[in-house]
């Protein structure tokens, strides 16, 4: 585990800043009051057992009962994270945790599962957890042929999957995935929405119980296009066709399809047919990974807000849903408890907790709670 942090750090505020990189760049400006806060909870989660250590963490979710999940790539750990498990031995810590653990919201570790097994092939790399409410868990990977998403019971019982582990088809392909990135489940539908992803260039929808295909489509509802695009630029006129990675998919309430296109900073809204809504385009000038990586929408009945994570410029944003304007942002580059180094992938709880994970060097998972009266 990384280093217990004082429990001083516990009251350590983070207070949102207002962003002008929204839509059309400029909103009227908040209100004091009107700007969230979060403390971020340096006790939280509670150590883990077993001497087990986490990696780069590829997901993190919350399902239905308000518990949070996440899947981290042990093969990312270096020789010194994971002295333990060499032969010999070459520290007294730490070994790898299994890939998939459940936490409650209280930071008590629930389950943990996963890597190879019986009847299916393991991923490569990690990417990408969803758990829907008929008691599924599905993950997804970003390594060369890790073309599947793959679904198991709550503990971790191997049920099915969609696509294999080999070589992508491409983006017109029905039947194999391309390095997806997210997943996410429409409870009424019974469908399953993919950001796909590393390798592809779309959504794709199957049904959630028989795997079989439904639909596909690119940015702005357009046929995906595998052609080598040009470097982002943000002075050219705007993307027609997504770039990789397409890095998240959200279902809203009101059946808005939420997805983020990391490169090219923007994210794209869409109908559950895929005909294209409207786009947010944020901090426009952010070349390297992209400025937009996941996408949590907030759980007030309207769902009036949308956080993004931002693993390029390493805050969260709060997005007005309506209109794409930011309300705030919280967190910056750093080490220290509340900050980030490639924060990957959040989600919110009931209780408007925000939960945070990253990849790269970062290799932790964060709580924030809700300290101010807006956002409420």
């Amino acid at each position: 585990m990384l280093p217990r942090l004082s429990a001083t750090l516990s009251a350590f505020a983070i207070s949102a800043c207002i962003a002008p990189s929204a839509l059309l760049g400029l909103h009227a400006p908040a209100q004091a009051g009107d700007i969230p806060t979060f403390t971020v909870d340096a006790s939280w989660p509670k150590p883990l057992p077993n001497n087990w250590i986490l990696g780069q963490v590829g997901g993190i979710t919350v399902d239905w009962q308000g518990h949070i999940w996440m899947i981290h790539r042990p093969r990312s750990l270096t020789d010194d994270e994971k002295g333990a498990s060499l032969t010999p031995p070459r520290s007294k810590c730490c070994i790898s945790a299994p890939p998939v653990l459940e936490f409650d919201a209280d930071g008590n570790l629930l389950r943990a599962w996963g890597g190879p097994g019986d009847g299916y092939e393991w991923v490569g790399r990690e990417h990408g957890i969803e758990v829907d409410e008929r008691g599924f868990v599905w993950i997804g990977g970003n390594a060369d042929n890790d073309n599947a998403i793959l679904k198991f019971t709550l503990d971790g019982k191997f049920v099915s999957q969609i696509g294999t582990i080999a070589p992508s088809k491409g983006s017109n392909d029905t039947t194999q995935l391309g390095k997806p990135a997210e997943t996410a489940i429409d409870k009424d539908a019974n469908e399953i929405y993919v950001a796909d992803g590393y390798g592809n260039r779309r959504v794709i929808v199957f049904d959630a119980t028989s795997g079989a295909y439904k639909r596909h489509w690119g940015a702005y509802g357009n046929k995906p296009d595998d052609a080598k695009q040009p470097p982002y630029d943000p002075k050219a006129p705007v993307a027609q066709q997504f770039a990789n990675p397409v890095h998240c998919v959200k279902i809203a309430n009101d059946g808005l399809v939420y997805v983020c296109d990391r490169i090219n900073n923007r994210i794209q809204v869409f109908r559950k047919d895929g005909s294209f809504v409207k786009e947010f385009f944020f901090e426009k000038n952010t070349l390297g990974n992209g400025a937009v990586w996941d996408i949590a929408l907030w759980p007030d009945p309207k769902q009036t807000y949308l956080l993004s994570a931002d693993g390029e410029n390493n805050e969260i944003r709060i997005v007005r849903r309506d209109d794409g304007t930011v309300a705030g942002s919280f967190g910056r580059n750093g080490r220290n408890a509340g900050q980030f180094h490639w924060v990957h992938a959040l989600a919110v709880d009931a209780k408007r907790n925000v939960y945070t994970a990253e990849v790269d060097t970062g290799k932790r998972i964060q709580k924030f709670k809700l300290t101010s009266d807006a956002l409420k």
